[in-house]
């Protein structure tokens, strides 16, 4: 494989590029110019940028149908050795190689006559905002199916290992602030305890009972109140909730009675508490035939032994909200065995990279299998 750049050429090389420079939800202005430079001055290329906004779309191909592979592109912030720094440890610059090396091989080895192929790399998916974003510009609006991939767990795939679909569930995350005045530490009964009414709601979260059938949870995530005067009780208070839910319609219902709680206790305590969305994914709604597309292409790159079931995970994904917004979209996300450890999220996350490869071969045939039975 060839590019543009004279510093990193190939998939190994554009992975570490990629890794070593990670880049927050919103600001991948740096990743967006490094891939069109992957590509820029190719006549087989059609690239579009966004004033002003991170990421970009590469079409290949033209006429009908229009295919989209879709790669996130944003890193999460977090503590690593001590220090807060942008860090891919979602897998996004895994996600990002995947996506280009598809691009490379179909421009290398060919692809059907008809069809066009549309490579999407999306920023601030961490965010719950990117996919929502990308509808409203319009990206998608003429696609007819669209592919997405993840990282999975060594808990739910081995590496060679792939689901044709991700069932996410929805996530939702909220930012919350407790309104009230300081006390001086001798006379607790002239205000409300931000720190108590934290520990009060975190209480009546743990009460909140739905379906055991269906799969979710609300956790408080953090926590702010106090400063280093140990003889102030604090007023004021912020907090944040991370909730999640297997269905939208558990989401919804969830988040009446965090809302119920949060006007019990306000009201009980005379103090003002306030929440506001911070993120919203929405739980997956995918499509049988993509589904059965991306079957085959496991089958016939990797083997039949190596494909696995669905996977169902708790966890959230903004690429759903384009067929929730776009509901014609036929859409799938392969889930890709990869003896990734300890866990998303985890800021040492390691995985095995020669399954980057491996998915860029499913993919390039789930891309051209889908255009040509069309």
């Amino acid at each position: 494989m060839t590019t543009n750049s004279d510093k990193y050429r190939g998939v190994t090389g554009t992975f570490q590029y990629l890794h070593d420079n990670p880049e927050v939800s919103w600001e991948e202005f740096g990743t967006t110019d490094y891939i069109r430079g992957l590509f820029e001055g190719r006549d087989d290329c059609r690239i579009t940028t966004f004033e002003g906004s991170p990421g970009l779309v590469i079409e290949i191909g033209q006429g009908k149908p229009v295919i989209g592979l879709r790669a996130d592109m944003d890193a999460l912030w977090q503590e690593v050795d001590g220090k807060f720094q942008a860090n891919h440890s979602c897998g996004h610059d895994a996600h990002m190689t995947i996506v280009i090396g598809t691009l490379w091989r179909l421009l290398e080895n060919g692809y059907p006559d008809k069809g066009t192929f549309r490579f999407i790399f999306q920023p601030a998916e961490e965010k719950g905002t990117g996919a929502l974003a990308y509808v409203e510009k319009g990206i998608v609006d003429d696609v007819e199916y669209l592919y997405g991939m993840h990282l999975r767990p060594i808990q739910e795939l081995r590496y060679g290992q792939f689901a044709p679909a991700i069932q996410h569930g929805a996530a939702r995350f909220l930012q919350g602030t407790i309104r009230g005045e300081d006390a001086h530490g001798a006379r607790p009964h002239l205000n409300a305890n931000a720190i108590q009414v934290g520990s009060e709601l975190v209480q009546q979260l743990n009460n909140i009972h739905m379906d055991p059938m269906v799969p979710y949870s609300v956790k408080m995530t953090s926590f702010h109140a106090g400063g280093e005067s140990s003889n102030i009780i604090p007023g004021n208070g912020t907090f944040s909730l991370d909730v999640r839910a297997q269905t939208n319609e558990v989401m919804a219902a969830l988040t009446e009675k965090i809302e119920d709680i949060v006007n019990m206790l306000s009201a009980y305590h005379g103090v003002e508490i306030k929440l506001e969305i911070g993120a919203n994914i929405a739980a997956a709604v995918i499509n049988e035939e993509a589904i059965e597309i991306m079957e085959e292409a496991i089958i016939q790159t990797a083997g039949e032994a190596k494909l696995a079931p669905m996977i169902t995970t708790t966890g959230g994904d903004d690429f759903h909200f384009y067929t929730i917004k776009r509901p014609n979209i036929k859409a799938t996300m392969l889930a890709i065995g990869c003896d990734l450890e300890p866990g998303l999220h985890h800021p040492t996350m390691t995985f095995n990279h020669q399954a980057i490869p491996e998915a860029i071969n499913v993919l390039t045939r789930a891309l051209i299998h889908t255009a040509e039975k069309n």
